[in-house]
């Protein structure tokens, strides 16, 4: 079963819409119009099973060298799951994952802006 086409994420308060762009095995990717923002999911099966669900960003800024100049910037951020083979059912997988999300969001956010300013 795949993801359904389209995906839509919100950034910032907007809506992307995110076509079906890719769809090749255990693989799919879903682009906005302009490619700036793309949505990647990828299983890889091997001794363990590793999910993955990212999403990829890009813009175009003034330098802060010189704001004459435009300079393109990107970053992504991803989800990696990693199980054994057997062990763990789909229900305790998203038990956990749900754990770390809900972890992240709470105090709307305070976990990843901790993060994101480098803290451990």
């Amino acid at each position: 079963m795949a993801f359904a086409d389209p995906q839509s994420v919100t950034v910032g308060g907007t809506a992307i819409s995110l076509p079906r762009t890719f769809f090749e095995g255990t693989q799919g990717q879903f682009s906005s119009a302009d490619a700036s923002t793309k949505l990647r999911v990828q299983h890889a099966y091997g001794k363990r099973t590793r999910r993955v669900i990212r999403i990829d960003a890009q813009k175009v800024s003034a330098d802060p060298l010189n704001p004459n100049i435009n300079t393109p910037s990107s970053m992504s951020v991803a989800l990696t799951v990693d199980v054994p083979v057997q062990g763990y059912t789909v229900a305790e997988q998203k038990a956990i994952v749900d754990a770390l999300v809900a972890y992240l969001g709470a105090s709307t956010g305070a976990r990843v802006t901790q993060l994101l300013g480098g803290e451990a």
